[in-house]
């Protein structure tokens, strides 16, 4: 689960109705929604909420460091409220569907010093691929 609200809420942000919708719909299981699917979900609970309010408040909360930006492909870019906590991706070629997982290891460390090219490794993003269970 998400702790994103807590978080927000921890900062003072300010929470007019709109902005605590898309904090709502980001917090929970760490589905990474597109905008449009924010947008959508946003709406069933406040009709009046425009894409752009949803929009601008998914890229202030990427710049605030609150949720990260998760771009696979080239596709459309996914919202993931999980940015606390170090993690991995699973993806689903098929549906796209992406899934935070956490492997034992550390991949700063696990990448051989002959591999490394001389460069002072700060940090990994690794993103594992293949079919989800209902698309297999």
């Amino acid at each position: 689960m998400s702790d994103l609200l807590e978080r927000l809420r921890g900062r003072g942000w300010r929470m007019t109705s709109q902005r605590r919708v898309v904090a709502e719909v980001l917090d929970g299981e760490h589905v990474h929604l597109t905008a449009d699917e924010v947008h959508a979900r946003a709406g069933q609970r406040l009709p009046e909420i425009s894409r752009a309010t949803v929009y601008n408040t998914l890229g202030e909360l990427v710049l605030l460091g609150e949720i990260i930006e998760v771009s696979t492909d080239g596709r459309a870019k996914r919202y993931d409220p999980n940015a606390h906590r170090p993690h991995h991706h699973l993806v689903c070629t098929n549906c796209d569907t992406i899934r935070d997982v956490h492997p034992s290891g550390n991949p700063l460390t696990d990448l051989p010093t002959e591999e490394r090219f001389g460069f002072r490794v700060t940090e990994a993003d690794i993103t594992y691929r293949g079919l989800c269970p209902s698309c297999a």
